[in-house]
């Protein structure tokens, strides 16, 4: 059987992390969700900063807008939506399929709000308005400050895709502000049409650490976090609070594995994939994944719902010298970061071809 397939029939949804306009216009997401069993897409500020710079598809796009008066980052929105809603487009068999659990996308607001929860609010609400497609999540960071965002935008009936997220701690954090705006969505008795996803970020953790341990623990640190973090998920789904959402006709948060493209040249290229499978939740890849493990991947034990040895092994970091918690919100911060600089890109793309192509 196909590798992906067989993940897929276990439970586990295939995403892409990726898109570009070529793939949208040469068939190649179509084929993915036909051959491959990829069910939905995300999409971030640095996804699209290499799909506009290297790629001459979106130049008739922007020349049309700037003579709508459209520049910087509502130039961006308007390509980003429309690559988007394409795509939400494909999957909407899915989601219909799937009573809304699957075939989702996924759109960032600007990296630059992390910090600012009035704003994300509001342009949450209002890039979720404009795509108008049931299937589409807003991605909203997990900071401090991004929780009070989730939960009010759960409530308003803005689905959130919660990224940034690095430990069982910030997950959790993530999963109370999904409870809190569908309670009170169930006592102001609005519709059940919300849905939402956690992503938790994994091979981030072992590259941070990759030259401060030995190698007994190298590429072991992101899958402990991972299954730390599974063992929570499987705890909440069965507790009487999530169970009375469902009751309710909500979709439970379902966990998001991300970053799970290997960065280690010595390590598989399918190492994240194997180890990480687990029903009732997603993976998403980048393209390059996702073709390995479709051409030699296989499949591995589901994850352990009680977590296996995860705390022996963040113990044995511990001993290292690497302190979970600690390191969870520095990786936070610097994922932040990195987002903004690659906002800050690709604001400089689209105002370099915008001069090009005014000229």
């Amino acid at each position: 059987m196909n590798p992906a397939k067989a993940l897929h029939d276990m439970g586990q949804s295939l995403w892409l992390d990726n898109i570009t306009r070529d793939m949208l216009d040469n068939g190649t997401l179509r084929r993915y969700i036909d051959e491959l069993s990829v069910t939905g897409l995300t999409s971030n500020p640095t996804i699209f900063h290499h799909a506009i710079k290297n790629s001459t598809k979106y130049d008739p796009a922007i020349q049309a807008k700037l003579t709508q008066g459209k520049s910087g980052e509502d130039l961006f929105f308007e390509l980003a939506l429309e690559d988007l809603t394409r795509a939400a487009d494909l999957f909407r068999f899915i989601h219909n399929q799937t009573a809304g659990v699957d075939g989702w996308v996924s759109l960032e607001v600007s990296p630059l709000l992390a910090y600012d929860t009035a704003t994300t609010i509001s342009e949450a609400k209002d890039l979720s308005a404009r795509a108008a497609r049931p299937n589409l999540f807003i991605k909203i960071p997990g900071t401090p400050e991004g929780i009070p965002a989730i939960e009010e935008a759960i409530f308003s009936g803005v689905s959130v895709n919660v990224t940034l997220l690095f430990s069982r701690e910030h997950y959790l954090a993530a999963a109370e502000a999904y409870l809190r705006g569908i309670e009170r969505r169930i006592a102001a008795g609005l519709g059940t049409n919300v849905g939402s996803v956690a992503s938790v970020f994994i091979s981030r953790w072992d590259v941070a650490v990759a030259k401060k341990v030995p190698d007994s623990l190298r590429n072991r640190l992101g899958i402990a976090i991972a299954r730390r973090t599974y063992k929570a998920y499987r705890e909440l789904l069965a507790s009487p609070r999530w169970r009375k959402i469902v009751a309710a006709g909500y979709h439970p948060q379902r966990l998001l594995l991300a970053s799970t493209g290997t960065k280690d040249s010595n390590a598989s290229d399918i190492l994240y994939v194997k180890a990480l499978a687990a029903p009732d939740t997603v993976n998403t890849m980048p393209e390059a994944t996702l073709l390995a493990f479709a051409d030699h991947g296989e499949l591995g034990a589901p994850m352990p719902v009680d977590g296996g040895d995860c705390e022996q092994v963040l113990a044995d970091f511990a001993q290292a010298g690497i302190h979970a918690e600690a390191l969870a919100a520095q990786l936070q911060s610097e994922g932040a970061k990195a987002f903004v600089d690659s906002w800050n890109e690709l604001m400089e793309v689209i105002a370099s071809k915008t001069a090009v192509l005014h000229a």
